[in-house]
């Protein structure tokens, strides 16, 4: 299979050939993984039960689908990825603003998923064969990890494609496996070792659980939809098509692993820790399987992180292909995981992770969907390349290619967001507001939508003037 040559540029018509069924698997197979599912710890380690742990990963994961499934409509009609569409509301150089949040977020999501696969592979090898669980074993596990992931990333979407379908049924029958393995440990109280609720009460707990391994699943794609879906041709596919595929790959591929997670956390009654306790706790026979999933799922997981990483520092770095971008951000989020292992406690680095970039990233995807709204879900593709090529003007242009209002407002509601939001080892100053309970990304949502609403009648004019010019040639 050849190693796919484009980056952020417009995706020719002959060349969108993929289907609704074909997200479905690449959102199914590549989150059936430790990276996805050590997010179903969390809630267990935070304090909650079994039927609490349930419900906030169910509440907060449909919740995070209904805000975050719409954006994948975007790219089936620009035919690029996400954070260049967005220029056509932030303006062609203020897109930069989603190719920044689309790369933090996919950084951390690829560093964490390598850094507990590896994690739970060295755990295995040890039981398996007495590898010692040394810096050296984690260093050279990693870094196969990481290297294996690097190569599918680089090859690009089809490679990615192709081992999705794979891991969809393979990481399937191996999680069922699993369920079988764990079953006879399984308990539904909460886990003694916590020390109680993480935040001293049920509901601000359990909110926090709803928003740090619910909410952020979704939201951690609202950048990488576009990738999958600008392969999609919107002549053979409408959108209420691709807008169901999109829900059902998310529900699919976000709850089947989370709440894995979650089960297994009390089987092997991890409270403290997930990787050690879950093959420590793992019978000799699934030894084997579990090894298979720590290493091949979190390959296909790391592997669209990283393939999406290249794509937005691609869109940052035109002059870089995207093949050299992959291999750098690769790189950047490899630092990442040997400062997650020796530097940061697992609960700590997940939770202070998700919640800010969750604050940060909501207000871009309110503001990309309003201004979906408002130009109908037509664009000039054309138009939205022009930061790509180098060059000026255009029906984005703006302000020297800012939208200034769409930017101001995605940065107030930023740090409004970072100003409410409730980390293990920071409490924003807007939390008195909330009675300590964590509602940042509500907050941060509400004050960058209803800023970019207000925006002054000029720039609203030049929107919906741009928008016609492009609905116009769109018509030729």
């Amino acid at each position: 299979m050849p190693m796919e040559q484009r980056g952020v540029d417009t995706v020719p018509e002959e060349e969108r050939t993929s289907t609704p069924r074909d997200l479905v698997s690449i959102l199914l197979g590549s989150n059936l993984c430790l990276g996805v599912i050590v997010f179903g710890w969390l809630p267990p380690s935070f304090g909650l039960g079994w039927w609490a742990s349930v419900s906030s990963v169910v509440a907060g994961t449909l919740a995070g689908i209904a805000f975050t499934a719409p954006l994948a409509l975007i790219s089936l009609r620009t035919a690029t990825n996400l954070s260049t569409s967005s220029g056509a509301h932030f303006g062609v150089r203020g897109r930069l603003v989603g190719s920044i949040v689309g790369l933090l977020l996919a950084l951390g999501y690829t560093a964490l998923t390598v850094w507990i696969g590896g994690d739970v592979t060295v755990s295995v090898l040890d039981r398996l064969f007495g590898l010692p669980a040394s810096e050296v074993s984690y260093v050279v596990v990693y870094g196969l990890l990481a290297a294996a992931t690097v190569a599918g990333a680089v090859y690009g979407y089809r490679v990615l494609l192709a081992l999705s379908r794979i891991l969809a049924i393979g990481m399937t029958v191996l999680l069922v496996l699993g369920v079988i393995a764990y079953a006879p440990d399984f308990t539904t109280g909460a886990l003694e070792e916590t020390g109680g609720y993480l935040l001293g009460g049920f509901w601000p707990t359990w909110l926090l659980a709803a928003v740090a391994a619910g909410l952020s699943g979704p939201v951690a794609f609202i950048t990488l939809l576009g990738d999958y879906t600008r392969y999609i041709s919107p002549a053979r596919h409408s959108a209420r098509t691709v807008l169901r595929a999109t829900w059902l790959g998310l529900l699919l591929g976000l709850l089947v692993p989370q709440l894995f997670g979650t089960f297994t956390s009390y089987a092997a009654r991890a409270a403290l820790d997930y990787a050690g306790p879950l093959a420590d706790a793992a019978p000799a026979w699934y030894l084997l399987p579990l090894l298979l999933a720590a290493s091949a799922g979190s390959v296909g997981n790391a592997g669209l992180m990283l393939y999406s990483m290249g794509l937005d520092l691609d869109a940052i770095l035109p002059r870089l292909s995207r093949a050299r971008a992959t291999c750098a951000a690769a790189a950047l989020a490899t630092a990442c995981v040997f400062a997650g292992h020796f530097a940061i406690a697992a609960q700590t680095a997940m939770t202070s992770f998700v919640l800010l970039l969750t604050a940060i990233g909501t207000p871009w995807a309110v503001i990309t969907l309003i201004g979906f709204a408002r130009c109908r879900g037509v664009y000039d593709a054309d138009a939205l390349q022009v930061f790509n090529r180098r060059a000026r003007g255009g029906a984005y242009w703006f302000t020297a290619g800012w939208n200034i209002p769409a930017t101001v407002s995605w940065a107030l509601g930023a740090v409004v967001g970072v100003l409410a939001v409730a980390l293990p080892s920071y409490e924003g100053p807007l939390l008195a507001l909330t009675g300590g309970v964590d509602c940042s990304f509500l907050l941060s949502g509400a004050v960058g939508g209803l800023a970019y609403v207000l925006l002054p009648q000029r720039e609203r004019a030049a929107e919906e003037r741009n928008s016609t010019t492009a609905r116009a040639t769109a018509d030729l």
